[in-house]
């Protein structure tokens, strides 16, 4: 009997998802690239995330103290040409935060709808707004001092510390005339502001940087493909990125644009002559051709290495089709004994009803096989096709002389589900 194992993967054998957020024209604004990517790992098959590739730039990537404790928070930093500028005076001391340096964040979760580019699936990404900062920009007089408070605090102290609820990281960088700062801004965070101890007729942030934060969806659930999708963020007084009344951003609106990749591994190796399958009783011939015991069964286990990141269906198809199963046929008198064919999972993989898969019958339309799903990467590990031909029809065979029965059985593994 020659089984013929075929591998079916229609939309390629690596998954790439895109997660893709494009925005409206827009008269004004401010365009993100957001990128990440999934390719299961042979050396680390339990960890099944997306990584985020997207190049960081500014603090979090070239700044201690912020680079461990960005990596340490799973957050990344963006260096944007964002320019803030002032519409009037930020007046010393004022009371009312919306009328100096102030900020209000989208740093709650946001779901994000992707969609599968080819099969239109669509999962859900969140992300919040992690972190926030700028290089602020000042005419001297007053520099910098203007932002010291005597008594309360001082000028560079304004800006390494950060005001509740933000939290600061202890840097700043600076010149008489301008500052770099920093701050962490944690889920669901209201208003940071801070007030000068001197007027200040003109105010300038010519650099913006942000740091945000990524929810993923789980991708050995996805489908092979792109995914795509898209969020914005108003800017302005008010808005989602809110800087008060005084301070008014040049861009009225902010995208990402996300994009993740995601390559799926499904690869079936059966042993070197595996695909010629011989049918055997119990022990061998041996017994029935000393002994004259007829065998009760002929079987055989066919073993194969597995490595799967992706979801999957099984099926037959069959040179000698029997109802829902194959047939192996005598050439000469043309019988035809039905063939039980039933697969063995390796451990990881389980149905569709979340159960280990062991001897699970395979069938011509594919009931009951339709869906595999792995818990984690599994690599290279080993499954058994079984094979078997029942007592009624081995006495069947066993009728008459110098019978030979074959037939071409294709296992087919497909991750189109």
């Amino acid at each position: 009997m020659d089984i013929t194992k075929r591998f079916t993967h229609r939309l390629g054998q690596y998954f790439s998802a895109s997660l893709l957020m494009l925005a409206s024209a827009s008269a004004s604004a401010l365009v993100q690239e957001i990128t990440a990517k999934f390719s299961p790992d042979p050396t680390n098959p339990l960890k099944n995330e997306f990584v985020n590739t997207t190049p960081e730039s500014g603090l979090c990537a070239y700044h201690a103290p912020a680079i461990p404790l960005c990596k340490a928070l799973g957050i990344f930093g963006i260096r944007s040409s964002l320019i803030v500028r002032s519409n009037g005076p930020i007046l010393a001391n004022h009371e009312n935060p919306r009328q100096g340096a102030m900020w209000k964040l989208p740093s709650e979760w946001r779901d994000v709808q992707v969609t599968h580019n080819v099969t239109r699936e669509v999962e859900t990404v969140q992300v919040r707004i992690a972190g926030i900062g700028h290089r602020w920009v000042l005419d001297r007089p007053p520099g910098v001092g203007a932002w010291e408070r005597p008594g309360i605090i001082g000028w560079a102290n304004q800006w390494k510390l950060a005001p509740s609820p933000c939290v600061g990281i202890n840097y700043i960088a600076a010149s008489t005339s301008f500052a770099l700062f920093f701050w962490v801004v944690p889920e669901g965070a209201g208003v940071c502001s801070r007030q000068p101890g001197t007027d200040i007729p003109r105010f300038t942030y010519d650099v913006l940087e942000y740091a945000y934060a990524i929810k993923t969806p789980k991708p050995l659930t996805m489908s092979s493909g792109q995914y795509t999708g898209s969020i914005s963020y108003s800017m302005g007084p008010g808005l989602d990125f809110d800087f008060g009344d005084v301070m008014i951003p040049e861009d009225d609106q902010f995208t990402f644009n996300f994009t993740l990749d995601v390559e799926h591994t499904l690869k079936v190796e059966i042993p070197p002559g595996g695909n010629r399958v011989e049918l055997v009783p119990q022990g061998g011939w041996q017994a029935w051709l000393n002994q004259g015991r007829k065998p009760t069964r002929l079987f055989r286990d066919q073993t194969f290495n597995l490595s799967a990141s992706s979801r999957f269906k099984m099926n037959l198809e069959c040179q000698y089709p029997d109802g829902n199963t194959c047939a192996l046929s005598e050439p000469t008198s043309g019988d035809k004994v039905p063939l039980n064919i039933s697969v063995t999972l390796p451990s990881g993989l389980t149905d569709a009803s979340n159960q280990p898969v062991n001897r699970l019958p395979l069938l011509s339309d594919g009931s009951g096989t339709e869906l595999f799903q792995p818990g984690h990467y599994v690599d290279r590990k080993p499954g058994a096709l079984h094979f078997e031909i029942s007592r009624d029809n081995v006495e069947q065979m066993l009728t008459g002389e110098n019978k030979t029965y074959a037939g071409n059985v294709t296992v087919v593994w497909d991750s189109e589900v």
